[in-house]
């Protein structure tokens, strides 16, 4: 049956509708052009249709912005993108450059921004696809694939660890099940807490309500903005950005998830932090999420008799949003990350 006033076959849009609190629903909506309702529309003049408008949005020339950051966030737009885009050689190659450690059981990269670490959907390249390329890079081409021992958000950058073997993979997954891993996380926020130092233990719903508890202290602070040192406790999906958002009221910069309890939307800044940023608002959709993963240290395992600490530098745009926000890092971390250099300069 068609819709009132369009005659032609049409398609059915599913909009879904979500309030806070309450279940999905979803609508049903008829849509249909002029066009359609002129003469009939078959799937191949669709497709036709389809393919000429997206070939013409990539041929859609983008202005170039004159101001710097502008210019720097349109790089690092562009960036994320590239990196869904590569040959796996050339992505195994980029984190092959990355290396921060490596040893008889394990190799330790600085994952960059906007690379996921599994596959999905929408997903054409991740970390888990270049693995076995890797290794053959690393170790011959008899080498086994790495193995994931942990994961790290899409936008999150920093220490990730890869184990040549998958029993090691299994002991230090164990390692950080048991909470024997200490991880610290960096974090731009927007905001500062208050106190400057302490734990959050909100719980955090997925499908059940689990235990979450971070601790959390001020490195460095603005009226308006800061730079944190986050300790995970625990280990739930998306605890940090969770925590600091409505357990603390300081978002993490570039979270446009959980800037805003009511609406997915991108994240809303004051004034004073855009001009600092030189960002107009309209462009505040384009700044990454600041969450670094910093360091972690990891017992004494198999032969090595020691505990281990591994530090990534940060990416380059984190470095440039604590310049322009005025926020200062420790004085020993700035000669550590002078002297080492990796995939992290993004």
């Amino acid at each position: 049956m068609a819709a009132p006033g369009c005659s032609a076959p049409r398609l059915w849009v599913q909009v879904a509708r979500q309030r806070v609190g309450t279940p999905f629903t979803t609508v049903s909506k008829p849509f249909c052009s002029a066009a359609a309702a002129s003469r009939p529309l078959d799937a191949q003049r669709l497709a036709e249709r389809l393919r000429a408008q997206k070939q013409e949005q990539k041929t859609k020339k983008v202005p170039v912005p004159t101001n710097p950051v502008q210019q720097r966030v349109q790089e690092l737009v562009r960036f994320t993108q590239q990196l869904q885009r590569v040959h796996p050689n050339v992505l195994a190659k980029a984190l092959s450059r990355g290396i921060v450690h490596q040893d008889s059981d394990l190799v330790v990269i600085n994952k960059p921004y906007g690379l996921p670490v599994h596959g999905g959907p929408g997903v054409q390249l991740c970390i888990s696809d270049v693995l076995p390329i890797l290794a053959k890079m690393l170790h011959g081409h008899k080498a086994e694939p790495l193995h994931l021992c942990h994961r790290l958000d899409k936008e999150t950058t920093g220490v990730m660890l890869l184990a040549r073997e998958k029993e090691v993979a299994h002991q230090v997954q164990e390692l950080f099940r048991t909470r024997q891993v200490t991880k610290k996380y960096w974090a731009i926020t927007v905001h500062v807490p208050v106190p400057s130092a302490g734990v959050v233990d909100i719980p955090i719903t997925e499908k059940e309500v689990q235990v979450a508890v971070t601790q959390y202290r001020v490195l460095s602070s603005t009226v308006s903005s800061a730079l944190l040192e986050l300790q995970p406790v625990t280990g739930i999906k998306h605890q940090l950005r969770v925590h600091l958002s409505f357990g603390l009221d300081c978002p993490i910069l570039g979270d446009h998830k959980y800037s805003d309890w009511n609406r997915l939307a991108p994240q809303k800044l004051s004034v004073g932090t855009l001009k600092k940023l030189g960002l107009p608002q309209s462009k505040a959709r384009h700044i990454p999420l600041h969450l670094h993963a910093r360091q972690l240290i990891l017992p004494a395992l198999g032969s090595r008799k020691e505990e281990l600490s591994l530090v990534c530098k940060l990416p380059r745009y984190f470095v440039r949003s604590l310049s322009r926000l005025g926020l200062k890092m420790p004085s020993q971390d700035q000669n550590r990350d002078h002297e080492t250099g990796h995939l992290g300069e993004q």
